[in-house]
């Protein structure tokens, strides 16, 4: 062999075709320039509607002054006070048993997919895929005409729990079909019963899933408006129905405070599902 031929054999191996760049360098401007509109569009105007609930005038025209009055007069609005707590107690309350059902269906539609259990998917998930006017309208017309129901705060939990069902089950679901099925079938090997596998294994491995979807059926049932609208009933408001009752005339300071509020309120309940769902996945890996 030729003095110096493992070497050129060796460089000649070496060299390698340089990776393609992946993007262009004129285009990152633009990639920012887009990103930073797109989310101008959608956060300036909750911004905004922070900024004027502190504005010392009754008009949105312009900036005239600071001021917390606003705050202090929608604390003594006993009208808003009490759609506000009907709002919460329905939402905790759709939320919660449209966590319980909406878990069990998606189990169910995960594991048993056998003879009349086929049809469950679509009944489970069209009232997600339904227009709310169009569901808002058949609850109606199936609490007065078939029902005979007085229509009030409990027909709208009904409601609320109706469409929040299908959220949940497909969370929940989307969730089991991720996981190792070998997991379930070692435990039955060991002799787990269905409960203690259940209880040890599958709850908290979906427990993330269990908790998106019921943060998914409160927030969507406290900010429900047109479904409400058609099963609230006379004397019955919840919060969306109240802001809507507020700003016919014109958009109020007190709109505004109202729906910082209701932001913070949301803000808090993603925050603190951030901070949990990281603990949570951890301690069922």
């Amino acid at each position: 062999m030729p003095l110096g031929a493992g070497s050129d054999k060796s460089a000649a191996g070496d060299r390698r075709p340089s990776p393609a760049p992946s993007a262009r360098p004129g285009r990152i401007p633009w990639l920012w320039l887009a990103s930073l509109a797109v989310y101008a569009f959608l956060y300036v105007p909750l911004a905004v509607v922070v900024l004027f609930s502190f504005n010392d005038s009754l008009l949105n025209a312009q900036w005239v002054g600071f001021t917390t009055r606003w705050y202090d007069k929608l604390l003594h609005d006993e009208a808003l006070l009490g759609a506000a707590a009907n709002s919460v107690l329905i939402a905790l309350t759709s939320a919660s048993i449209a966590t319980v059902l909406g878990t069990m269906a998606g189990i169910t539609m995960q594991r048993w997919p056998v003879g009349v259990l086929r049809a469950l998917p679509g009944l489970v998930l069209t009232p997600v895929a339904m227009p709310e006017i169009l569901l808002g309208v058949s609850l109606l017309i199936f609490f007065r005409q078939v029902l005979d129901l007085t229509l009030g705060l409990f027909s709208i939990l009904i409601a609320h729990i109706s469409f929040s069902i299908g959220f949940v089950a497909i969370i929940v679901r989307a969730r089991l079909a991720g996981m190792d099925e070998s997991i379930f079938e070692a435990a039955r090997d060991l002799g787990a019963s269905p409960w203690r596998t259940f209880r040890h294994i599958t709850l908290p491995l979906i427990l993330p899933g269990i908790i998106a979807g019921f943060l998914m059926s409160f927030t969507l049932s406290i900010d429900d408006f047109v479904i409400t609208f058609f099963v609230a009933g006379v004397g019955v408001s919840t919060l969306p129905l109240q802001i809507y009752s507020m700003i016919k005339v014109a958009v109020s300071p007190e709109v505004n405070a109202v729906s910082t509020l209701l932001m913070a309120l949301t803000l808090t309940l993603i925050t603190l599902a951030s901070r949990l769902a990281p603990d949570l996945l951890r301690r069922s890996a």
